[in-house]
């Protein structure tokens, strides 16, 4: 299996990184179960991609944190609430 058998995989989400280092089948697994979670923006990614979105969401190159953004659920909710 080389490379998908290692602990070299992680899962990340709207939310951000759920779980490193797990093989990739574990990686699926976790994946399936926070599907049927309703989580949003799942994706099953390398530890090193992983690392590089989690050093992005703190700080912007301006060394400002981002500002928070809204769950697209709730994005949802109030459109349909205006209409």
């Amino acid at each position: 299996m080389g490379e998908l058998g290692e602990q070299r995989w992680a899962v990340i989400s709207e939310r951000g990184c759920e779980a490193q280092s797990l093989p990739h089948a574990e990686a699926a697994g976790l994946m399936r179960r926070l599907k049927g979670e309703r989580i949003s923006g799942l994706c099953v990614v390398t530890n090193e991609a992983a690392e590089r979105l989690q050093l992005g969401e703190k700080t912007s190159p301006n060394g400002n944190k981002p500002p928070a953004q809204k769950p697209a659920r709730q994005q949802r909710q109030r459109r349909a609430a205006k209409t």
